[in-house]
């Protein structure tokens, strides 16, 4: 059983975009797919085998005031960058419509990482076949501070890459024995706890486990990408990271750079396919 897990990073996930592609080219169709924040994000159409959809979101949508900007946290209504219901409802269903029928004839399983604020735990939530809001989506992509807190259930989330940054493990327990894993941080990348992931920690306190979770999250991700390196070298999963970022950070907007982060991962994908096959038919 084939899994694929997709790291998150927001614009940066562009790179992952130009990948997913390519493998829809090779009809290479994973059966679970593991994907945190806009790796969820954008793998649904992955799911969905929507071919072009994911950039022309990138390229079109993601560098519009009307997408994202400062102006939206001071909404009410809205008190995240990205302006939801936008983002979530007039993109996909209107604008840029998403194939809801070719994601239900999707015969695996997709899921979507979310931390839980109450217990700073990693939950790996089914991502709706009907769901025309995106509800799940929302909560895995919740950066803290930049997004509103999401309600699901009763139970309130923010970004899933807090508590499981690169959920592989999760696609081996779920029986993957072929595993693809894209990551979108290039490959001497350290993370390191910043002055942010600090001011979120002093934000979040009265949410402790929540604290302690983006207080370890610097080590944990280090430690994952370390266990992943290792599993690389002996052919026991098939991993993609980019070369560079090409500058392109978290908020990212501008067409020409997210174009050519895109081309970068599609151009990867394809000059790897072979290895890639090879891997898939071992």
């Amino acid at each position: 059983m084939l899994g694929l897990t997709l790291e998150g990073g927001a614009s940066r996930t562009v790179y992952s975009c130009g990948i997913m592609d390519a493998l829809l080219e090779e009809n290479i169709i994973a059966d679970r797919i593991f994907g945190v924040s806009a790796g969820a994000a954008f793998g649904v159409s992955y799911a969905s085998k929507q071919i072009g959809r994911n950039y022309r979101l990138a390229t079109e949508f993601m560098g519009t005031r009307k997408y994202m900007g400062v102006h939206h946290m001071f909404d009410p209504k809205n008190r995240s960058y990205y302006n939801l219901d936008y983002a979530w409802d007039d993109v996909p269903n209107i604008h840029l419509p998403f194939d809801y029928k070719a994601y239900r004839e999707y015969e695996g399983e997709f899921y979507a990482v979310v931390t839980n604020v109450a217990t700073g735990r990693a939950e790996y939530l089914t991502v709706p076949r009907d769901d025309v809001k995106w509800t799940v989506l929302r909560a895995t992509c919740a950066l803290p501070l930049m997004f509103p807190e999401i309600e699901i259930n009763g139970e309130k989330y923010l970004d899933g890459g807090i508590a499981d940054s690169i959920p592989y493990k999760r696609a081996v327990s779920e029986g993957c024995d072929k595993n693809i894993i894209v990551l979108t941080r290039p490959r001497n990348y350290v993370k390191t706890t910043d002055s942010l992931t600090r001011l979120c920690m002093r934000h979040y306190k009265k949410y402790p486990e929540f604290a302690h979770a983006l207080e370890t999250r610097a080590q944990r991700y280090n430690e994952t990408v370390s266990e992943i390196q290792k599993l690389r070298e002996q052919g026991r999963v098939f991993v993609f990271t980019p070369k560079t970022t090409f500058g392109v950070g978290r908020t990212e907007g501008d067409p020409k750079k997210l174009d050519r982060l895109y081309r970068h991962g599609y151009d990867h994908a394809k000059w790897a396919m072979d290895s890639l096959k090879r891997y898939l038919d071992k």
